[in-house]
């Protein structure tokens, strides 16, 4: 019985990489964490998108660099089909335009190949909880886009209402809309409006690009 309680409680994860070597040891690294499981693998984006369908994992760990099809279209094609699971990119490409990219199509994190096990392990369980994970050393690089990508006035803070600066700040800390709704007071349905309506006010395409911005602009 407690076997079956704590195999409930562990967040599934599906791998999508053409490296079955790298799709090996992550999956033996993952098996090391109580609280992860690997559920399925895929070596390319339509296996991926269709296992993807079919066990509708908590996270998707999605490589950005393999044939045919690129992490980028992989992620567009996840989200076209309705898949909602969290998508952390998980790649050796440190590019501006490809960490750029990725967030603007919906992923839900940016990792680099190179960092440690540990560290891995851990951004996984923080972007299984629901929260933002990007690469230490990527967070200026993406700050420094958007400041380029910004118009000369930038976003106008003072358009923003109160509620909407109180859920900048609750995204800024990391906080995914269920827990925003309970600190809050309000239901999860209010948020996703509010979310929408403060990145059509500010120009920005996603929760990682507002919690960066937040920090920038001191509401974090």
């Amino acid at each position: 019985m407690s076997e079956q309680i704590e195999s409930q409680s562990q967040a599934s994860v599906l791998l999508i990489d053409d490296h079955p070597l790298l799709r090996k040891g992550v999956k033996q690294l993952i098996e090391l964490d109580d609280d992860l499981q690997v559920i399925a693998e895929a070596s390319n984006a339509r296996d991926g998108v269709r296992l993807a369908e079919q066990h509708e994992p908590d996270l998707i760990l999605l490589d950005l660099n393999m044939p045919e099809i690129n992490g980028i279209e992989t992620l567009k094609m996840l989200r076209d089909a309705g898949v909602s699971s969290r998508v952390v990119v998980f790649t050796v490409s440190d590019n501006e335009e490809d960490v750029v990219a990725a967030l603007k199509a919906g992923a839900d994190g940016y990792l680099l190949k190179d960092m440690e096990p540990e560290e891995l392990l851990a951004n996984l369980n923080q972007a299984a909880l629901g929260n933002m994970v990007i690469s230490e050393r990527l967070t200026t690089l993406l700050a420094k886009a958007l400041q380029s990508g910004r118009s000369n006035k930038g976003p106008d803070i003072s358009a923003l209402t109160p509620r909407e600066k109180q859920i900048i700040k609750l995204i800024a800390g990391g906080l995914p809309n269920k827990l925003i709704a309970r600190k809050l007071s309000i239901t999860e349905g209010t948020v996703k409006v509010h979310v929408k309506h403060l990145l059509k006010k500010l120009n920005l395409r996603s929760r990682v690009e507002v919690a960066v911005w937040a920090v920038q602009e001191g509401l974090g």
